[in-house]
């Protein structure tokens, strides 16, 4: 797990702070040479995760799954740490090998901010009615062409369909929103996307029916602006 905010996001790139950096850093003091690693999702800057896979080949094979939790701990920064260490088939693809991801979004929904949590939800101070966001999520389900989904990004060739099994919004204690998003797989920004465009008709902007007209006009440039990062978790990987 990881708190996102002081990270350039997961994947690993040059002359910034990403997790999956301070994770190879890691391995690399432990091991005395550079280990590469794969993971089940590749979250933006700012975003947060409960339980990321992360799979690597371990090069020292007397030690124990708790010896390698305990030394990657014992060299990872506050905001990074290792849950558990599990065996996995040789040759496991955590992209390919994962049969569902979940993501989890929080919005503080209250008059007043919570300056203390503002790294960790979204605060939107307007009424939301949960009901009509219940409504157009109901659209979202299923299997569908997402482009209206996903990030502006034109070197970005991924097939926009996708497949998501349940979307749930709940009302929590404290005046936080939980919008819980699952599918197989998602594109970039396609969460948070979602997430805006929900809100938009929670406000009562846009009337439920409106969403299915933007799933199927497969145009982003009608869509709503992206939910901020901070309220956005990687929850739960299965495979």
């Amino acid at each position: 797990m990881y708190d996102g905010s002081n990270f350039y996001g997961y994947q690993g790139q040059p002359k910034v702070r990403t997790v999956q950096g301070v994770i190879e850093d890691a391995l690399e003091r432990i091991f005395k040479y550079r280990v590469y690693t794969h993971a089940a999702g590749r979250t933006d800057a700012g975003v947060h995760a409960c339980n990321q896979l992360v799979v690597f080949d371990c090069p020292n094979p007397r030690m124990t799954n708790e010896d390698v939790k305990n030394a990657m701990n014992a060299n990872l920064p506050s905001d990074v740490y290792v849950k558990k260490v599990v065996d996995l088939p040789e040759k496991f693809n955590p992209r390919s090998g994962v049969k569902k991801r979940i993501y989890h979004y929080y919005v503080l929904n209250t008059r007043y901010p919570d300056i203390f949590r503002r790294n960790y939800v979204w605060w939107f101070p307007y009424e939301l009615d949960v009901s009509s966001m219940r409504e157009a999520a109901r659209y979202l389900e299923g299997e569908h062409d997402f482009t209206a989904f996903r990030k502006s990004d034109p070197d970005d060739r991924r097939n926009p369909v996708r497949i998501i099994y349940r979307i749930r919004i709940l009302r929590m204690r404290g005046g936080i929103l939980l919008f819980r998003v699952e599918g197989r797989s998602f594109l970039r920004r396609m969460v948070r996307n979602i997430v805006g465009t929900l809100v938009k008709v929670g406000v009562g902007d846009w009337n439920p029916t409106r969403v299915k007209e933007l799933l199927e006009s497969r145009d982003r440039s009608n869509a709503p602006g992206s939910a901020p990062p901070n309220g956005l978790y990687l929850y739960s990987v299965h495979f």
